[in-house]
């Protein structure tokens, strides 16, 4: 395994996670004040929105470039670990990214400015949480020795 492209991606992962997390929180936000109170969307709201489910989508290439790197040493953990990182993680974080686009697509074919609204809300809020969730956070097992960035 080449462990300078290993550290560089691992690097970009954790720091783009950041993004990922406050562009998808700030978009579901948004939506859910502005459809809360009736409000049109802004345009720089639908930016936020397109920019959480960029950093998304750049977020999973990297961490498939990071499970391509790895994917021999699952065998040198311990099961638990590499189930989380193998299954867990992986399955997980995919499903939330889904939820990302299948929100900002779907809302972007919707004719009312409260169901588009709506749409963003709901499927990026409930992404948040999985992302939240599933990230490996230093005080939790699987991120210990992580670090926060």
């Amino acid at each position: 395994m080449n462990a300078g492209l290993f550290s560089i991606a691992e690097f970009f992962h954790s720091l783009l996670r950041w993004g990922v997390l406050i562009t998808v929180a700030m978009a579901g936000l948004f939506a859910l004040r502005g459809y809360l109170r009736r409000e049109p969307i802004i345009g720089w709201h639908r930016a936020v929105a397109m920019v959480a489910m960029v950093f998304c989508h750049l977020q999973l290439v990297v961490g498939a470039l990071l499970y391509g790197l790895r994917f021999k040493t699952f065998q040198f953990m311990p099961p638990d670990q590499a189930r989380f990182w193998k299954m867990e993680h992986l399955g997980m974080m995919i499903i939330a990214i889904v939820l990302v686009t299948i929100g900002h697509s779907t809302s972007k074919r919707a004719h009312d400015e409260q169901k588009k609204q709506l749409r963003i809300a709901v499927y990026y809020l409930i992404a948040l949480l999985i992302f939240v969730v599933m990230i490996p956070w230093p005080f939790t097992a699987n991120g210990a020795g992580r670090g926060w960035l």
